[in-house]
């Protein structure tokens, strides 16, 4: 197996560590926990196979690796917060009795992780591009690609997954004669 194909077969196994990172939390682990560990697995493949995936020196892996670690920490807080925003305005919503100032203060809110976010991604890349030559860049994009494809195929397996466990048995549902 060559490195590149190992490299993709940790990715499916860190990755679906991660789907299962997602799913409910084990007895007694404190809420978002998991989140938070599925991060760290992304992060850990990430920075285990930026080297060899962008053909970096020594020096510029030293370098790079506190940026893409900002650059992934405020991608999953931007994450966060828009999810925040939009519950919470689902909550106003539905609760029926959501005010014109609420949902304005929600708007507020959402509109500027809009805003904001896609700044901050242009100041972090900025940054990591600074240290990379033309075709490193090209193979870090091409890279984050792979690995967010790899992530939102085995999410999407894990809810069809977890729709599939909730659905009766009907097996189980069906009476004795």
């Amino acid at each position: 197996m060559n490195a590149r194909a190992l490299a993709g077969a940790v990715a499916v196994a860190l990755i679906a560590g991660v789907a299962h990172a997602q799913g409910p939390p084990p007895e007694g682990m404190p809420p978002g926990a998991a989140r938070e560990e599925a991060g760290r697995m992304v992060d850990a493949y990430v920075l285990s196979n930026l080297q060899e995936s962008l053909g970096l020196s020594d020096d510029q892996f030293v370098k790079l690796l506190p940026l893409v670690k900002r650059l992934q920490a405020e991608r999953r807080e931007t994450m966060e917060r828009r999810s925040r925003a939009l519950r919470e305005m689902r909550r106003l919503l539905k609760s029926g009795s959501a005010t014109e100032p609420e949902v304005l203060a929600q708007l507020k809110e959402f509109k500027a992780i809009e805003t904001d976010e896609p700044a901050r991604g242009r100041k972090d890349m900025e940054a990591i591009d600074g240290l990379l030559t033309p075709l490193q860049q090209a193979k870090f994009r091409v890279f984050e690609a792979e690995v967010g494809q790899k992530l939102r195929e085995l999410m999407g397996q894990m809810r069809r997954q977890n729709r599939a466990d909730s659905r009766p048995d009907p097996a189980k549902a069906r009476r004795p004669d």
